[in-house]
């Protein structure tokens, strides 16, 4: 009887085993539904556990033990934060799949969402395709190119182990005194909401029968996608970044609210708060906006983010009253924090607000529900780590075609020769040409700001084409092509050129640092048109992320065009001045003729510009022009 006994008591204990851990599995079965995977692990983690989720920390205090200690949810790649200087994707790989075994190893083994700004192309990556910034893509009016462009920047994002990109940004940006004016594809709304297309290409098609307003991300070639940065961040007053905008509920509504209707409708899976202000009161603590309009009156479904110590901010001066930040960002409806250095006090603040009664448990519920939610729907849990076979994603060639394609579709041609019967464009190829400016010979003049660093950064710090070796390219063998970057006008006229190519504009710039007063172009941008197209015919091209003064020296050009911040494939733009391809572009921005007349969008009554709201000449290419 005793050895029965003992056998059964072993049977049971099998038993109540194998029970325990098929129960311990359910949240990790994708076979499982969505809430209940979702309800089950919420069941069995702790607060700590839960404020954990919420906390984003930066790589450079990122561990595998931090992770594990202190159950961090996300850890946020910020711009300039490599694993190494020119690290390859199997670097960034390796450093990706570190932070989530320290997840993995932690007691519920939740994955890690790391997260990185993808605005332009894997921009913080070397040998990466760094497509056209936004304010070239609304040139293109082509919803269709930018789901392209989404596709392809989630598998170079992918190819580093990488499963969320901070894009797209939506700002309706209506005044280029602002720094972040490259980041949005239009002074219009309509063109935003357009182009609001690149989040089926990062996250992929959600089906026809899937859930509205619920986030969506198609499994490991796909990446969660982020819109940005909710509300208004555009409308600043005097375009000063993380400033006040100050207009009524009907303007903020009609002007800065539509694309993300049009986002969430299309399963983004994250919405990120802004730095600025709605009529003196900070977005980041903004409940009615957040969680009243958002998550209630708009039913978005996926995780609120701060930006980058964003709750910091919420006082004046910073950190003024750390404890209000805190406790005014989680109830305005925050559901992810990006902290991303004080992560130990964020998390002590907001333990001791919940357990003071402050911020009741069901808003700490809320939120990790979300994060939850959209690190399931992204597969997180079936494939945590990243998928060598995409290591050759990056920098692929397929990928520069459709930048060069992008690039050759975002030109505006401006104007076209000093009378309409001798244009300049398309330039002959066979003759001897003199290339000038600081621009010409510079893939980071080119790529412009959130480029291999947060600011950016001139000279040759990727891989790319640039306007000078595109030229090169692009012309016959025989013709001459002369390379100076400020040439004095008495060498211009001595050197018997046929024709110049002037390259110049704006030096990289990101966010705050790139607000400007005057909206020049960088020394010695103006004497060097002056030089050159005083002595001999020329052709001006300008980079720069917003319309810049032009004005006072148009006379003196003959031709000029707008390239915006093209990237890395400036072969584009050979292609379409030499006549392989016609101009197609037109203005999504206004150009004005002086700043004191800023800010002006089409449709102001006091509206005069140099070049209107959807200027643009257009050309046909060379050999459709022979046909006829």
């Amino acid at each position: 009887m005793g050895k029965l006994l003992a056998k059964l008591h072993i049977v049971l204990l099998l038993w109540l085993a194998d029970g325990s851990e098929a129960e311990h599995l359910r949240y990790k079965d994708p076979k499982q539904p969505l809430y209940v995977r979702v309800r089950e692990l919420m069941g069995r983690m702790s607060l700590e556990e839960k404020i954990g989720q919420m906390t984003q920390i930066e790589t450079s205090v990122a561990s595998q033990d931090i992770i594990k200690k202190y159950h961090i949810g996300s850890v946020l790649i910020g711009g300039g934060s490599a694993p190494a200087p020119w690290a390859s994707a199997e670097t960034w790989m390796d450093m990706a799949d570190d932070f989530q075994k320290g997840a993995l190893s932690d007691r519920l083994g939740i994955p890690v969402i790391i997260g990185i700004d993808a605005i332009h192309g894997h921009n913080t990556v070397y040998n990466a395709t760094i497509f056209p910034h936004n304010v070239g893509l609304g040139v293109t009016r082509d919803p269709e190119l930018v789901k392209r462009i989404g596709a392809a920047t989630a598998l170079e994002v992918r190819a580093t182990g990488i499963p969320y990109t901070f894009a797209p940004c939506i700002a309706v940006c209506r005044d280029p005194r602002w720094g972040r004016c490259f980041e949005s594809y239009s002074e219009n709304h309509k063109i935003v909401q357009a182009m609001t297309e690149i989040i089926p290409g990062l996250q992929g098609d959600a089906p026809a029968n899937y859930l509205s307003n619920f986030p969506y991300v198609n499994g490991r070639t796909k990446v969660a996608g982020c819109a940005k940065h909710f509300v208004g961040d555009g409308g600043t007053i005097d375009g000063i970044d993380e400033y006040n905008t100050v207009t009524d509920w009907d303007s903020l509504r009609n002007i800065h609210m539509p694309a993300y209707l049009d986002s969430i409708r299309k399963g983004v899976a994250t919405v990120m708060v802004s730095y600025s202000s709605w009529n003196g009161k900070k977005m980041h603590a903004n409940y009615n906006l957040i969680t009243g309009y958002l998550k209630n009156k708009l039913k978005f479904r996926g995780f609120v983010i701060s930006d980058s110590e964003g709750i910091d901010r919420i006082t004046t001066p910073p950190r003024a009253n750390y404890t209000y930040s805190v406790q005014a960002a989680i109830h305005a409806g925050i559901d992810m924090v990006m902290v991303p250095y004080t992560y130990v006090e964020f998390i002590e603040e907001l333990t001791s607000l919940v357990n003071r009664n402050i911020i009741p448990m069901s808003r700490i519920d809320d939120a990790v529900e979300r994060i939850l939610r959209v690190k399931f729907i992204m597969g997180l849990f079936e494939n945590p780590m990243g998928d060598r076979t995409m290591l050759s994603q990056l920098g692929r060639q397929e990928h520069r075609e459709l930048a060069r394609e992008a690039v050759r579709k975002s030109l505006v041609l401006l104007k076209n020769g000093k009378n309409r019967d001798e244009p300049l464009i398309p330039l002959p190829k066979a003759r001897n040409i003199l290339v000038a400016g600081s621009h010409a010979d510079n893939i980071g003049n080119q790529c412009g700001g959130w480029t291999i660093e947060w600011q950016g950064q001139s000279g040759n710090i990727t891989i790319g084409t640039t306007i000078l070796t595109a030229v090169k390219n692009n012309v016959d063998s025989h013709t001459e092509v002369v390379y100076s970057e400020n040439p004095d006008k008495a060498f211009v006229k001595s050197s018997d050129f046929s024709y110049a190519i002037v390259v110049v504009g704006e030096l990289p710039y990101s966010e705050y640092v790139g607000d400007s007063k005057d909206l020049r172009m960088a020394d010695p941008a103006y004497s060097t048109i002056s030089n050159v197209c005083g002595a001999v015919k020329c052709v001006v091209v300008i980079i720069s992320g917003r319309p810049v003064v032009i004005e006072p020296y148009l006379d003196q050009i003959d031709a000029l065009v707008a390239a915006w911040l093209p990237g890395t494939e400036g072969q584009g733009v050979a292609d379409v001045l030499f006549g392989d391809y016609g101009f197609t572009g037109k203005l999504a921005r206004t150009w004005f003729r002086t700043v004191d007349q800023l800010p002006m969008n089409v449709g102001d009554p006091h509206y005069d510009p140099l070049f209107p709201f959807g200027y643009g000449l257009t050309t046909k290419p060379r050999e459709l022009r022979a046909a006829q």
